[in-house]
């Protein structure tokens, strides 16, 4: 899409900058116009908007891939004659592969672009689906979920970065406060279409992986008919390789050609990129370990709350239908939780739009620093009031807090790193996927040997206990962050060039040396 588009503009290449080289050769730089339509930044906000909602629903799909897989243990076990440990194991490398393949591909995506990316994971998602589908036993589908882990987290490790692409810094509250959303509702809505259809008499766990299939299969027309790319420097690369063909003249590179690395260092950037920036940055450090922390606590609740509240109030699950739907997903906090957080995340944005000229990034803080005393606050309540004598909705408020808190300090996290980190923000978000995705396959792990040791009151207490020892992060990050960024090889590299963009450079051409602090 994106080449047609660029051969179509060939005679008129873009700006041009003469870059002297040695021996006797100078390079003719291409650059983009001031309104250039082949900037990604300056696509019409149609092609932005379709673009951006083919993002967040292959974020949803996946989202609902994991829950409504879960859904369908008691299926699958009677159907394939295996173990509940079985079934979960799938659902653990589903986790496992959304956490480590990000790793590669999203700092990938920065080198090589982001469309190819989109299109061959959800072709090999959706065909890992059929594979689910038709399996004949728990060890092929062990193995096909392992591979929807590791072709769907693209929608969890781009997406981000894709909407950094093509929208400005104070235009990205909607786009991402959207992404947020489409994971986390259809997280929960997973969970309600897949219970609807284990429980039809005619139906079972395989029909589930076949809506999957439908749904991925209409993705996978979406993306190659919708999705262009949107990596700046990628757009230049193709006009530059379509401008040498045309005019015959080598001379003509971008910025990304002059200089370019070999396929192994290529390879070593994509796979250390984001371990770099996890294990040196303190921004994303603190945002990895609050979100980890909290995306752990999430799925200890998800795999506890419904035994706890029967045990407590006698409840049985068809007389909480309305709240517990099929075993061990409360889908009202999700959807609710959700909803509520979307609102705050609007209310959030305005914040931002007022105080950015006096806070800067550090302007997208402040829900996040309210969902801080949320979190802690609702944990405590739920953990003293789900008792016998007092109303069960109590603590079910105290949940559906706890899930907004949730869902603010998720899109909070996204926005700001995108904010602070601008081109390698698939980077940054992937090594924060890492710390979360982790987290939520290790504390399920002891979530019912903990709670039957201490109780459900004390085991969520030290939760609490533990969530306002971590409350102070976005203050910190409010107050301080600025400081700590000016502190940043990255982050100064990168405020550096924004500096040259608001001065009237549109590319930026980076020293070998900056080049290779990037690929440590």
């Amino acid at each position: 899409m994106i080449m047609d588009d660029a051969s179509k503009r060939i005679s008129s290449p873009s700006c041009t900058t003469h870059v002297p080289q040695e021996p006797e050769q100078e390079l003719i730089l291409i650059k983009f116009d001031e309104g250039d339509p082949r900037d990604p930044q300056n696509f019409s906000y149609a092609r932005k908007w379709a673009i951006t909602l083919t993002c967040c629903v292959f974020a949803g799909i996946t989202a609902a891939s994991a829950s409504s897989y879960s859904i369908s243990y008691e299926s699958m076990m009677h159907d394939l004659n295996c173990t509940q440990l079985q079934a979960t194991v799938g659902l653990s490398l589903y986790v496992i592969g959304f956490g480590i393949v990000p790793l590669i591909t999203s700092s990938f995506s920065e080198e090589c672009g982001r469309r190819p990316l989109y299109i061959v994971s959800s072709v090999l998602f959706m065909l890992a689906e059929v594979m689910n589908a038709l399996a004949p036993n728990i060890q092929v589908v062990i193995v096909s979920r392992t591979l929807q882990g590791v072709f769907g987290s693209t929608g969890s490790s781009l997406v981000g970065g894709s909407i950094a692409d093509i929208w400005q810094p104070h235009e990205r509250g909607l786009p991402m406060s959207l992404f947020a959303f489409s994971s986390i509702f259809s997280f929960g809505l997973g969970s309600v279409f897949g219970g609807l259809i284990v429980t039809s008499p005619h139906l079972g766990w395989r029909w589930v992986q076949w809506v999957h299939v439908m749904f991925s299969g209409a993705y996978v027309l979406d993306v190659v008919l919708v999705m262009s790319e949107t990596r700046s420097s990628i757009v230049l690369t193709h006009i530059a390789k379509a401008t040498r063909k045309t005019t015959g003249d080598s001379r003509y590179r971008s910025s990304t050609e002059i200089g370019r690395p070999s396929i192994k260092s290529l390879i070593k950037t994509s796979c250390t990129r984001p371990l770099y920036l996890l294990l040196t940055e303190p921004i994303v450090q603190s945002f990895s370990v609050w979100c980890g922390f909290t995306w752990g606590v999430v799925y200890c609740l998800l795999e506890s709350i419904t035994t706890e509240f029967q045990s407590v109030y006698n409840f049985s699950v068809s007389e909480t239908g309305f709240i517990f739907l099929c075993q061990r997903k409360v889908i009202s906090l999700h959807v609710v939780g959700a909803i509520i957080g979307f609102i705050a995340n609007t209310y959030q944005e305005t914040l931002y739009k007022k105080y950015f000229s006096i806070k800067g990034q550090e302007a997208r803080l402040y829900m996040a620093c309210a969902a801080a005393i949320v979190l802690p606050v609702s944990m405590f309540i739920y953990a003293w009031t789900a008792s016998p004598n007092i109303p069960w909705i109590v603590p079910l408020i105290a949940l559906t807090a706890f899930m907004s808190g949730v869902f603010v300090i998720f899109q909070v996290s996204f926005l700001y790193l995108a904010d602070c980190y601008g081109p390698y923000t698939s980077s940054a978000q992937a090594g924060q996927s890492l710390s979360r995705n982790f987290m939520a396959l290790i504390f399920p792990l002891f979530t019912q040997q903990m709670f039957t040791g201490m109780t459900y009151k004390w085991g969520l207490t030290l939760w609490a206990l533990i969530s306002v020892a971590m409350a102070p992060i976005p203050w910190v990050l409010l107050f301080f962050g600025s400081k700590i960024r000016s502190h940043s090889k990255v982050s100064r590299k990168i405020l550096e060039a924004e500096q040259q963009q608001l001065d009237g450079e549109k590319t930026i051409v980076s020293s070998p040396t900056e080049e290779r602090s990037m690929q440590v």
